[in-house]
């Protein structure tokens, strides 16, 4: 008899290795968390397998299926199977709707000697559970959050604190116009379940007042569902308080030094470049608010530290651009954004303090 199970929340508590033999255009849509993609089928083969479904039904599909895989290698697959499960001995099994996919599978791994637990409705159920305890937790859980002009630090002070969900890190993306990394984002439905990992597992500790960034509903181009975004917007607001010139400093080392090394690190030597390329495009989907004349201010300052930075390798010719664009663009926009919004400010203080409250806060709600 196969082995089936719906434990959903043992496997996001225990943050169970999950084996994925859906095709890869699936898994690229979005997956779970601790997920590896060894597929039955490959895109091509998929598509084949539908249309045959589709014209004659699925005793004609599968019988395709089987007819396929082993044109292309049934040993080869479960050699991968294998080869995963010696690694992550504790893994479960799915496809997308825990039936033929995953049951052939799980069949021709325990004629290999190997059982394993398969999950009971697969991909869809267990991401239905995620969206739904999303919600049902975003209800309940109160959240302190931690505004702040661009560039006070907001996401260092994170670091430091305790029963944080770093939206910022989930999307991965800074948040801003010029958040982008060089990897590309999460995708809308990976980000919702990492989300709801990080929700259940914070409810599940015991933990009723998390720690937020205050984020617009987008993170590039992640959303945080309507819903949920709702709910955890709802709770208290402080505002973290940092000089100009030390957030110019943590502007540059965050959107310039760091993002430099990081392009390098993926492209070589070509990164630096295709930094400063896309940092001049993310410029100019902002130029209609900007206006022209600070538009061109901008653009300038940015090109001829970038010429500068090409001839000498300082980082320094970049922090008269970064101050421009912070005084004149980001903190209008971020006060305006304070004054208009329906959240009351709770505390406001600089980084000592700010940690201070916030530790205060989460100690109180414990007992």
């Amino acid at each position: 008899m196969q082995k089936l199970t719906d434990d959903f929340l043992s496997i996001v508590l225990n943050e169970t290795p999950l084996l994925d033999v859906r095709a890869p255009i699936e898994f690229n849509k979005g997956a779970f968390a601790n997920t590896t993609n060894i597929p039955i089928l490959e895109d091509k083969e998929r598509h084949l397998v539908g249309t045959e479904y589709k014209k004659n039904g699925n005793e004609a599909a599968v019988a395709l299926a089987e007819e396929l895989i082993k044109e292309s290698g049934k040993e080869a697959r479960v050699a991968k199977w294998l080869a995963y499960l010696k690694e992550n001995p504790t893994a479960v099994l799915y496809c997308f709707r825990g039936g033929q996919r995953s049951g052939i599978a799980q069949e021709w791994l325990r004629e290999a000697g190997r059982e394993i637990v398969r999950i009971k409705g697969g991909y869809k159920a267990f991401r239905n559970y995620l969206l739904e305890e999303s919600l049902r937790i975003s209800q309940e859980l109160e959240t302190l959050i931690i505004g702040g002009r661009t560039g006070s630090g907001k996401t260092i002070l994170l670091q430091e604190l305790d029963n944080v969900i770093d939206l910022e890190g989930l999307a991965h993306h800074r948040g801003s116009s010029f958040g982008a990394f060089s990897a590309s984002q999460n995708t809308q439905i990976g980000f919702e379940n990492d989300l709801a990992y990080e929700l259940i597992q914070h409810y599940h500790r015991g933990e009723r007042k998390i720690v937020i960034e205050h984020e617009s509903h987008n993170i590039g181009q992640c959303y945080i569902p309507k819903d949920i975004y709702t709910n955890l917007m709802q709770g208290e607001l402080i505002i973290l308080h940092t000089p100009m010139e030390q957030r110019v400093e943590i502007t540059l080392k965050e959107y310039v030094i760091d993002a430099i090394e990081e392009y390098t690190l993926h492209h070589g030597e070509a990164g630096a470049m295709l930094w400063a390329e896309r940092t001049l495009k993310s410029l100019k989907k902002i130029k209609k608010r900007l206006g022209d004349e600070r538009y061109r201010t901008l653009e300038s300052l940015f090109s001829n530290a970038l010429q500068r930075y090409k001839e000498d390798g300082g980082f320094e010719h970049f922090k008269e651009f970064i101050e421009i664009l912070l005084r004149e663009y980001y903190d209008p926009m971020y006060d305006y954004q304070i004054q208009k919004g329906p959240l009351k400010v709770l505390f406001e203080g600089n980084s000592a303090e700010v940690a201070s409250f916030v530790k205060e806060s989460l100690e109180a709600s414990c007992r």
